[in-house]
């Protein structure tokens, strides 16, 4: 209760807050505009603008985009800094009233820095709140081992903490307790219901059109919604404005061709102009595999996949913009024991940015399709799909106040859910579901002093399930000192997508989506369902250390209560109906209820050089679920998980890199077979049930009590770099997967005793070209 006690408390603060800023908001001047690179037209993100020897400054946000408010009639000089451009200096006469909209270019700095000590990251500091969230630049993606010379971000994913993978084959993303279902993706706020390929190594994402990641492990604010765990935003370059260019990769492991350019091009900076920009890339592993890794399997490693990203951007003179684009991934392995496993997903939309006139509004919105379908058949187990599609739409506000900010806005969503699925004793489970929901969500960020205070609140209204729900979020953040900082975040997050799991599976592969169900029991620990929505209470505390000039320590403690959990009932016997109305709800419905809580604690310890960059992450998690009748660890209970990462440039300008990366895991929990028996169903079987022949059983140990073995991994690559002219280079990369050639385990299958082993130790090679 004291948590609640809190969380709303904040509702009323962003009330008063929100009433007092809008009442006296100030009459001074204001400069907004947009900060760009001179020689492609892309959007600067993080940089800092300011106004020479005052306070009054901002940094640029992922669009680009920037206010500075509150400012006082006179003169000033507006200056735009940022690492590896020229510093830009602007004299500008501000007075009252005056609104100012500019569009800023910079141009790339012939000086080669060796060492920074000022930036935006740093400034965020200690003026965000930055709990639990994670900014990823491509810069940083390409730091971590690639595999063929081809970076990815579900490769640096893996090192987050509090962020855990199933493994290099049959990639899942596990987030501080919390299975993927719990994890919402967005792709230029496209919802991305599986973000990774089944060969783990490779994201659908295609790292050379990302311009920003941010991961929120948790205690994310009121502008996100229905996912209870953790909420990964990514959004993707424009394309270059002012020329044709593109990126040609080829490895022992796939290819990939990306193109950009101007659709219309800009006559002059403060014109109106147009770019795309299409990506394209691919796996032939499993031609390419009898070839260099027939060792591994003679019949080749079948994993298949095709991804194409395309995007259209439409640029106005003041630098409000459209966005265009759309996606199509596939996925599809064949592979011993599995018959066949394949999923496909697509999907388009739009967004924009728009800055009125005569308004000092910031507005934005979008609306999108998306659609994913996964079907798996498997040896001695009947087959499962299911699929998931539906639409998303938003508008946002953002208004800037000096250093404070209101940002409040509308979105609504829609799904049709179809599962075809059969439990651990072989009944079938079939749904066809749908769901809408409506949400309004407010937050305010408010500097005092040392502090920051981010009070939000979220109204969720679950439309199919008519259910309202009241929703509060808070970030805090006391900067105790300029290199030592606290922080804290809570909230309360609900969903009403449900994931279907086969639960006795020793490494789970099929994930499917369902629309809440109505196949719930009545009561649950004594008391009636009044819901069937997935619950979850988040608190957050840690601190931010700046232990020396170059060196950074992050830790965090978090603590996420499930008062209700849907999941597939593994205890069915009986079929639903009138003549079983006797039996309990646990032994007869579809689905049932549970609760639990996930506790743990995150270690990031960074100690970053012009050229070297060393980096160690640690997460400890504890994972513990009720059903009523059984307490239980869930699959993705890893209990301990440990990162190391060392990148090192060396040769002129930096041309060779060396990149290290070592990952140990401990095992994930599953349930043990004790033996097997001859099941006869009398209720199916007609004769002699004494001459009949029966399936075959299988005797289950304790849920979920044995442990698999510890996972472990060394990646290493060295890339060279020949810089052929102004806007060409050619990279070559030799990289080694598994060099330590550890045993991890993939697949089991319990019927013929059959073990699947993760990727043995595979060296690679590749080339990319630049132009």
């Amino acid at each position: 209760m004291t948590l609640r006690k809190l969380l709303f408390s904040s509702i009323l603060t962003l009330i008063i807050l929100i009433s007092f800023h809008l009442t006296v908001f100030s009459q001074n001047g204001i400069i907004r505009g947009f900060v760009y690179e001179k020689e492609t037209g892309e959007p600067i993100l993080f940089t800092n603008v300011y106004l020479y020897k005052t306070t009054y400054g901002a940094t640029t946000d992922q669009n680009g985009f920037f206010t500075i408010s509150k400012i006082p009639s006179g003169q000033y000089t507006l200056m735009v800094t940022y690492i590896g451009c020229d510093t830009l200096r602007i004299p500008i006469t501000v007075a009252k009233n005056d609104l100012f909209t500019k569009k800023l270019y910079l141009n790339k700095s012939s000086i080669e820095l060796q060492e920074v000590s000022v930036s935006a990251a740093k400034q965020d500091k200690t003026t965000q709140t930055q709990t639990s969230i994670i900014k990823i630049t491509p810069k940083e993606i390409m730091q971590i081992p690639t595999i063929g010379g081809q970076p990815d971000l579900a490769q640096y994913l893996q090192v987050l903490p509090g962020v855990i993978f199933s493994g290099d084959q049959g990639g899942q993303l596990y987030i501080r307790g919390g299975p993927p279902v719990q994890n919402k993706v967005l792709l230029d706020g496209m919802i991305i219901y599986n973000p990774f390929h089944s060969i783990g190594l490779f994201s659908v994402f295609d790292v050379d059109i990302l311009k920003n990641v941010d991961v929120y492990t948790g205690g994310f604010n009121a502008e996100y919604g229905d996912r209870i765990s953790s909420v990964m935003d990514i959004t993707t370059r424009d394309g270059n404005r002012n020329r044709f260019g593109g990126k040609f990769d080829i490895s022992t492991f796939g290819a990939k061709a990306l193109f950009e350019g101007p659709i219309a091009k800009a006559k002059t900076e403060d014109d109106a102009s147009a770019s795309l920009i299409l990506s394209v890339k691919g796996s032939y592993l499993e031609q390419s595999s009898k070839i260099f890794y027939s060792y591994v399997n003679e019949n080749g490693l079948p994993y298949n996949y095709l991804d194409i990203y395309g995007k259209i951007s439409v640029n106005a003179s003041n630098g409000s913009k459209v966005n265009l684009y759309g996606f199509d991934f596939n996925d599809k392995v064949q592979y011993q024991i599995l018959q066949n496993y394949h999923w496909n997903s697509y999907g388009g939309g739009l967004n924009f940015v728009a800055i009125p006139g005569k308004s000092a509004v910031l507005l934005e919105g979008h609306a999108s399709y998306s659609y994913y379908k996964v079907d798996m058949a498997e040896e001695n187990k009947s087959p499962r799909s299911s699929s998931i599609g539906g639409f998303n739409v938003g508008l946002d506000f953002t208004y800037f106040f000096g250093k404070n900010s209101l940002r409040y806005g509308l979105e609504g969503s829609g799904y049709h859910t179809v599962l075809n699925f059969y439990n651990s004793i072989n009944r079938s489970i079939n749904y066809d579901l749908n769901t809408t929901e409506a949400s309004f969500y407010g937050k305010y960020k408010w500097i005092i002093g040392k502090f920051i205070m981010e009070p939000g609140l979220r109204l969720e209204y679950y439309a199919t399930l008519s259910n309202l729900r009241l929703e509060p979020r808070l970030s805090i953040k006391y900067n105790v000192h300029p290199k030592f900082r606290l922080k804290m975040a809570a909230g309360m997050y609900s969903q009403d997508i449900i994931s279907t799991t086969y639960s006795q599976d020793v490494v789970s592969l099929f994930t499917g989506y369902l629309a809440a169900p109505q196949n719930l029991q009545k009561e649950f620990l004594g008391k009636p369902v009044n819901t069937r929505l997935q619950l979850c209470d988040q608190v957050i505390f840690g601190f931010e250390w700046d232990l020396l000039k170059n060196l950074f320590l992050n830790v965090e403690g978090y603590y996420k209560y499930y008062p209700q959990l849907t999941t597939m009932n593994r205890n069915k016997l009986y079929d639903d109906s009138p003549e079983n109305a006797s039996q309990p709800d646990y032994y007869k419905k579809d689905f049932i209820l549970e609760t639990g809580d996930a506790e743990g604690v995150d270690v990031s310890l960074k100690y970053q050089l012009s050229k070297l960059s060393l980096w160690v992450t640690y997460s400890l998690c504890f994972v513990h679920l009720y059903d009523g009748v059984m307490h239980y660890v869930h699959i993705w209970d890893r209990r301990n998980n440990l990162n190391l990462v060392a990148t090192y440039l060396f040769g002129k300008k930096g041309s060779w890199e060396l990149d290290a990366r070592y990952n140990f895991g401990s095992g994930f929990p599953f349930t043990q077979t004790q033996g097997f028996y001859e099941k006869l169903t009398f209720s199916d079987m007609g004769g002699d049930y004494t001459t009949n022949n029966g399936q075959l059983g299988i005797l289950y140990a304790d849920y979920n009590k044995g442990r698999l073995t510890y996972y472990s991994r060394l990646d290493l690559s060295l890339k060279k770099s020949f810089f052929l002219g102004k806007n060409s280079r050619l990279d070559a990369t030799v990289s080694v997967t598994n060099a330590l050639n550890e045993q991890n385990i993939f697949y089991f299958d319990r019927i013929s005793y059959t073990q699947v082993n993760q990727l043995p130790i595979m060296p690679s090679a590749g080339l990319s070209i630049t132009f």
